[in-house]
C-alpha cells in the first residue's frame, strides 16, 4: 500500500496557513518524504501559490521530475485547493467560464505531469448546498469531461454531502472518471456511520485522506478523534481498495514533521494489519 502526505505538511506552516503550496520549501519535502518512509506527495495548487507553483511552467515540471528521480517520491495526485479559494458554486457565470478554463488548464498541466487524479473539493466555503449546486456541479464536470476522456485523469469529489445525497449526485456522474474521494476525518466530524457511506457508495472510493477529527469539531491528531478507523479499514479491504492513503493529519510541533509523519504512517499501517 503506497502512503502520501499532503503537500507542506512535512514543513512548518507557511505564512501561518495550515494547508498551503509551500511556495519557499516545497523542494525539500521529496527528501523529506523519502525520509519518512513515504513514496508520493499529493501536491497543492491554491491561489496563494498559483504564481509560484513549478507545476504551471515545464522548466518546473522538469524540476519535480529530477526531484522525483532522486529521492523515488513521485507526484500521483492534486488537490485543487483554489476551487476553494474560488469556489465554483458560488460564482457568477462570467466568473464561472473563467473557472472552468482555469480547470481545464490545470487539467492540461497535471496530463503533462503525469498526475493520475484531481481531488476537487466541495466543503466548507465551497459545499454542495442546495439541488442547484448539484446540477451546476454535474454541468461543470459536463463540460471537462472530455479532457478525462482523453487523458484518463480521475476526478475525485470530496463533498459534505450525506450518504444519500452523495449516492444521488454520483448517480449523475456515471462515467468511470469520477470518483469519491473519502475523507475519514470530515466524515467524522459531520457524525456519519462509515459503514452507512461505504454501503451508499463504496465502489465509487478511488483515493482516501487520512485524518481524525471530533464530531462537529476540528482535527485532531490520528486515534483521539470520532473518526471509526475500525470500520474505515474493514470496509476498504471489503471493496478490495487499493490506491493507497494521503495523509492529511493534525500538524505536529514545527521541527518534528518526519518524525510525526512516521508515526501517523504506523498507526495506519497497524490498524489497516487488524481489518486484512
Amino acid at each position: 500500500m503506497q502512503f502520501s502526505i499532503m503537500q507542506g505538511r512535512l514543513v512548518p506552516p507557511s505564512d501561518g496557513r495550515f494547508q498551503c503550496f509551500p511556495r519557499e520549501r516545497w523542494r525539500d519535502e521529496f527528501a523529506l518524504a523519502q525520509a519518512a518512509g513515504l513514496t508520493g506527495i499529493e501536491w497543492i495548487y491554491d491561489l496563494y501559490g498559483a504564481d509560484a507553483n513549478p507545476l504551471a511552467t515545464d522548466d518546473g515540471l522538469k524540476l519535480i521530475d529530477a526531484l522525483s528521480a532522486e529521492t523515488g517520491v513521485t507526484v500521483r495526485s492534486l488537490c485543487a485547493d483554489y476551487f476553494m479559494d474560488r469556489p465554483l458554486l458560488r460564482a457568477g457565470e462570467a466568473e464561472l467560464d473563467e473557472l472552468v478554463n482555469i480547470l481545464l488548464w490545470l487539467l492540461g498541466r497535471c496530463d503533462s505531469a503525469g498526475i493520475g487524479r484531481v481531488v476537487m473539493p466541495f466543503v466548507d466555503a465551497s459545499r454542495i448546498e442546495s439541488d442547484d449546486d448539484c446540477d451546476r456541479l454535474v454541468a461543470v464536470m459536463g463540460r471537462i469531461a472530455p479532457i478525462l476522456e482523453k487523458t484518463g485523469i480521475e476526478v475525485h469529489l470530496e463533498t459534505s454531502l450525506t450518504p444519500a445525497s452523495f449516492a444521488d449526485l454520483l448517480a449523475r456522474l456515471p462515467h468511470p472518471s469520477f470518483k469519491v474521494n473519502y475523507d475519514s476525518g470530515n466524515s467524522a466530524s459531520l457524525g456519519y456511520d462509515t459503514r452507512l457511506e461505504f454501503a451508499a457508495y463504496g465502489p465509487r472510493i478511488g483515493s482516501v485522506h487520512i485524518k481524525d477529527r471530533v464530531e462537529g469539531g476540528g482535527t485532531v491528531p490520528l486515534g483521539t478523534g470520532d473518526a471509526d478507523f475500525e470500520a474505515l479499514f474493514e470496509c476498504l479491504a471489503a471493496i478490495g481498495y487499493a490506491n493507497g492513503f494521503v495523509l492529511q493529519v493534525a500538524r505536529s510541533a514545527p521541527g518534528d514533521e518526519v518524525d510525526w509523519a512516521v508515526q501517523n504512517r504506523e498507526f495506519v499501517l497497524a490498524r489497516q494489519a487488524k481489518a486484512v
